[in-house]
């Protein structure tokens, strides 16, 4: 059942979700590129707040890279799935050879991404991480476990839709977890869209020149 139309309409629900969070002078909107930035975008606008980007790399399974086996995140942080390795009988070799690709990406966009802009500092700071959506939630763990190393105040997780039990992991995991809806039948986070084609490089830059506090930066 698709629950949103694209992922900025995705962003405007998740932000009714996030209500109680308005208007805090602490507060920090980080997205995962590509697909979740559109998503922070709308987040940040309704709740008054930075935004910025928080570069997370899948790992795939060779033969079938849909199926992540971990991911890897800015600050050299790595998160393997064991159960998806051991099943899919993927070797130490293979795992560091792919995630050494996967880091030359990570910087790519990392410089790409800002237009030559420092990171926000997060440091002391409530910080909510957005995505398009939660399935193995591989990716999403690679970014808290990075996160916590440039020390906020609290992190919360926030995506409009994610498996029932991906979301639950996540409770023990941070501060806070919002997840708009979580199908009891869910295949995958396409599914809760009636578009969700791919999330361009550019559209990740337009978002973040359009951001509010971006925007002020950039006048006179």
């Amino acid at each position: 059942m698709n629950v949103f139309r694209d992922r900025y309409h995705a962003g405007q629900v998740l932000a009714g979700r996030l209500e109680h969070y308005r208007n805090r002078t602490d507060l920090v909107i980080l997205g995962l590129p590509r697909g979740g930035v559109p998503v922070a975008l709308e987040v940040a606008r309704a709740l008054d707040a930075p935004l910025d980007v928080f570069v997370v790399r899948k790992l795939g399974v060779p033969g079938h890279e849909e199926l992540a086996m971990g991911a890897i995140a800015s600050g050299g942080v790595q998160v393997l799935n064991d159960d998806v390795v051991r099943m899919s009988g993927v070797g130490q070799g293979d795992i560091d050879r792919i995630a050494e690709q996967e880091r030359g990406e990570l910087e790519r966009r990392e410089h790409a991404y800002r237009d030559g802009r420092p990171p926000v500092d997060v440091k002391d700071r409530t910080v909510i991480l957005v995505d398009d959506g939660l399935a193995t939630g591989a990716s999403m763990r690679a970014a808290v476990e990075a996160l916590r190393m440039r020390h906020p105040a609290a992190i919360v997780v926030a995506v409009p839709t994610a498996s029932p039990e991906t979301c639950e992991e996540f409770r023990v995991l941070v501060d806070d977890v919002i997840c708009a809806v979580t199908p009891q039948l869910f295949f995958s986070v396409g599914g809760s869209y009636s578009d969700f084609s791919q999330t361009t490089d550019d559209e990740v830059r337009k978002c973040l020149r359009e951001a509010p506090y971006q925007r002020e930066e950039e006048l006179p």
